[in-house]
């Protein structure tokens, strides 16, 4: 039975799945309500895409146990995928078929009622129909991604699943989009997204970034960044580029990246800064205190991380 409105639409605990000797999923742990936008961050790798298919039923996870959409994620993976529209992160589509024909295929795949008028609503709705006599190879990037929005939810799924829906699409064609799932989400959809950018990642409701197949932190954007516990001080004037190469070198430094024309310089704590910049306060540097940036949180996440490759035996 689908899940009720005051559940969780998904709640996993101690998902685990290893490809051979490497654990790709180490011991998961998520929950996220209806109409919640939850954002996947992590390097390539990390096992976001793998986390994203066990739970929509496409992997079977090797350990953990729990429910997406009210069923079973190991006992019921067939009910899941029906109520789930999966965006990967390159085009499926058929490129020699038009839009129309694309999203008219979708639906009879999942007997959509009303196959005709599904077809033409969604066109209107995703701003297609001028176009949907186009053949989708034919298509830009920003275009192609809006045609694999509409086949996501041809269907009316309940949970939408993004995998770096916008790598290689233009800033406005992404702003776009992500106006587009924040209706959706406004309207009862749950969505969940992977992405590199930083700027995507500040849309989401909350986050979880993943490194090596385990879950770093997790959380809203403010929650994220004050559980960092990061000092971060903006620096400008002096030779930034070698004050930068020193400061990478320097105990107590999380982070050092070049923002324009200053630096931005973070570290555990007040006094790991002062005593880095020791040395370089007769330099006629200028330095402001600054909140740490998510990006600043996520480096200095990363550089805690253990590698979980396994090298093949000799």
């Amino acid at each position: 039975m689908s899940a009720p409105a005051a559940a969780a639409i998904i709640d996993v605990h101690g998902l685990t799945k290893r490809f051979g000797d490497r654990v790709v999923v180490d011991h998961f742990d998520m929950r996220v309500t209806r109409g919640r936008i939850y954002g996947f961050l992590g390097p390539n790798g990390s096992g976001k895409t793998t986390t994203i298919r066990m739970l929509c039923g496409l992997l079977t996870p090797d350990e953990g146990e729990g429910t997406c959409l009210g069923y079973d994620i190991r006992k019921e993976a067939a009910l899941i995928k029906r109520e789930v529209g999966y965006m990967t992160q390159r085009f499926g589509l058929y490129e020699d078929l038009s839009i129309e024909e694309n999203l008219d295929f979708i639906a009879r795949v999942y007997a959509v009622e009303g196959r005709a008028a599904k077809v033409k609503a969604t066109l209107e709705r995703l701003g297609l129909h001028s176009r949907r006599r186009q053949l989708a190879g034919m298509l830009s990037g920003g275009w192609k991604q809006r045609l694999a929005l509409a086949a996501c939810l041809i269907h009316d799924p309940q949970l939408l699943l993004l995998d770096e829906p916008t790598a290689g699409v233009d800033p406005a064609a992404r702003r776009d989009f992500w106006d587009e799932i924040h209706d959706l989400a406004a309207a009862g959809l749950t969505v969940l997204v992977s992405t590199h950018y930083m700027d995507e990642a500040e849309r989401c409701h909350e986050l979880a970034y993943i490194s090596y197949g385990k879950l770093l932190t997790q959380g809203t954007v403010a929650e994220v960044i004050a559980g960092a516990g990061l000092v971060t001080w903006a620096i400008s004037d002096g030779d930034l580029v070698a004050l930068g190469h020193a400061l990478r070198a320097a105990p107590g430094i999380r982070t050092v990246a070049p923002f324009g024309t200053t630096l931005h310089v973070s570290a555990d704590d007040e006094a790991g800064l002062t005593a880095a910049l020791a040395p370089f306060r007769s330099a006629g540097l200028t330095i402001k205190p600054i909140e740490p940036s998510l990006e600043d949180v996520f480096i200095a996440l990363m550089q805690g991380a253990s590698d979980n490759f396994t090298p093949p035996a000799q």
